[in-house]
């Protein structure tokens, strides 16, 4: 079945209420290039001193780059002249930093500060490596369980205008997010069960602040498909975009 436009219409209050539009997602950027020189200061100067990671050299070289990049592309469509040759742009500009900027620098704190050297240490390179793997797949079958999930919803039209209203779907979103969570909550479980036979670390709060990190990164993996959705309105919807002036584009629904 082909979606209409009126089947995405909720995921337009965002953008009519003016909290997407280009000049707030610039002033998100801007505050991005901030956050992002400092997540990396605090990835690169505490997480990885004394880390037995395999790979960290290359892994903090490869996000240093994608975070200069990212840092140079933000200036560029933080300002109007960027982002009105290119809304649709800045829209996955702004989805790539606000990932960069709260999900996988966590992530790769969290997996240095788990191989930290110390007294107790049991984890091995290869031992990091496979754990690592694991936390990627899980992170997949959470991104794959909500993006499931959140097509079954506009299939039967819960975000068509009004649809939201009623206690039917509240009921029904509720209970739709019991795979998603679950799959999380095994990864939760599993971390928890790695670090305190693995790691070095007997601190509790190092503990809270490793799993927090992780769960950062699934929860934000949690909320992708639907930036992404936006983001694919946004090239097929005029209705889902501003003009020059500024103002939301209205549309004649299909």
């Amino acid at each position: 079945m082909k979606l209409k436009e009126e089947d995405f219409e909720v995921l337009r209050g965002p953008i009519e209420s003016g909290r997407q539009s280009p000049g707030n997602l610039a002033f998100v950027l801007i505050i991005g290039i901030f956050l992002q020189a400092l997540l990396y200061a605090l990835e690169y100067f505490m997480a990885a001193d004394s880390t037995i990671y395999p790979y960290k050299d290359e892994i903090l070289t490869v996000h240093f780059w994608i975070t200069v990049v990212l840092i140079g592309l933000s200036l560029i469509y933080a300002i109007p002249a960027g982002y009105k040759r290119s809304e649709k742009m800045q829209y996955l500009l702004s989805i790539i930093v606000t990932q960069n900027m709260s999900s996988i620098p966590f992530l790769i704190m969290s997996l240095f500060l788990i191989g930290k050297e110390g007294e107790g240490l049991i984890a091995t390179q290869d031992s990091l490596l496979n754990f690592t793997f694991i936390i990627l797949f899980i992170g997949l079958l959470v991104f794959l369980a909500t993006f499931i999930r959140f097509y079954i919803l506009l299939q039967k039209g819960h975000y068509r205008k009004g649809s939201k209203k009623g206690e039917i779907r509240g009921r029904f979103e509720t209970t739709s997010y019991i795979p998603a969570a679950t799959i999380a909550g095994i990864g939760i479980v599993f971390i928890i069960q790695y670090i305190a036979r693995n790691s070095a670390i007997d601190d509790l709060n190092m503990m809270i602040l490793i799993v927090g990190g992780i769960l950062t990164f699934f929860v934000m993996l949690f909320i992708l498909p639907e930036q992404l959705v936006i983001w694919y309105c946004k090239h097929r919807f005029k209705s889902f975009n501003f003009n020059e002036r500024g103002y939301i584009n209205k549309q004649q629904l299909n």
